[in-house]
């Protein structure tokens, strides 16, 4: 059973829905992901296929949160995490990946992702971990 109730009151106290940017290249994932977006008016989901439109996306927008793939064309997601942090150091990532060696996971690590989470990811699961993350986030004080 997926637990929405403490992500809905979170949107609820902070007056609108928080905004993801779901970063993968593989359509299947992201239909997954947006699968999350219908299940709650807490939540808008936005995609990129790409480490290279996740930064250009991140420039141009407000996000409250990033899940990043790590081996994608275009930018490997250890690149993109390293510069979505440069631009927004306060922004959250969840790694997502499938094959990731240990050494590209560290790497993520290092560059300030928040967590990590293995494909097949189960939607309970991911937003676990996506709630998590924004609470982390918004108490923190650090936005």
């Amino acid at each position: 059973m997926i637990k929405l109730n403490k992500i809905e009151e979170m949107a609820r106290q902070r007056g609108r829905s928080f905004r993801i940017l779901i970063v993968d290249d593989e359509p299947r994932v992201q239909d997954v992901f947006k699968e999350f977006c219908t299940i709650t008016p807490s939540v808008e989901v936005d995609l990129a296929a790409n480490g290279l439109d996740a930064i250009n996306k991140v420039r141009a927008n407000n996000y409250d949160l990033v899940t990043m793939d790590l081996i994608m064309p275009e930018m490997a997601g250890v690149e993109a995490v390293a510069k979505i942090k440069e631009i927004k150091p306060h922004l959250p990532v969840i790694i997502i990946t499938g094959n990731a060696t240990e050494r590209l996971i560290n790497q993520a690590g290092i560059r300030g992702a928040a967590s990590l989470l293995y494909k097949p990811v189960l939607l309970e699961d991911f937003v676990d971990e996506v709630t998590l993350a924004l609470q982390k986030s918004t108490t923190g004080g650090t936005r």
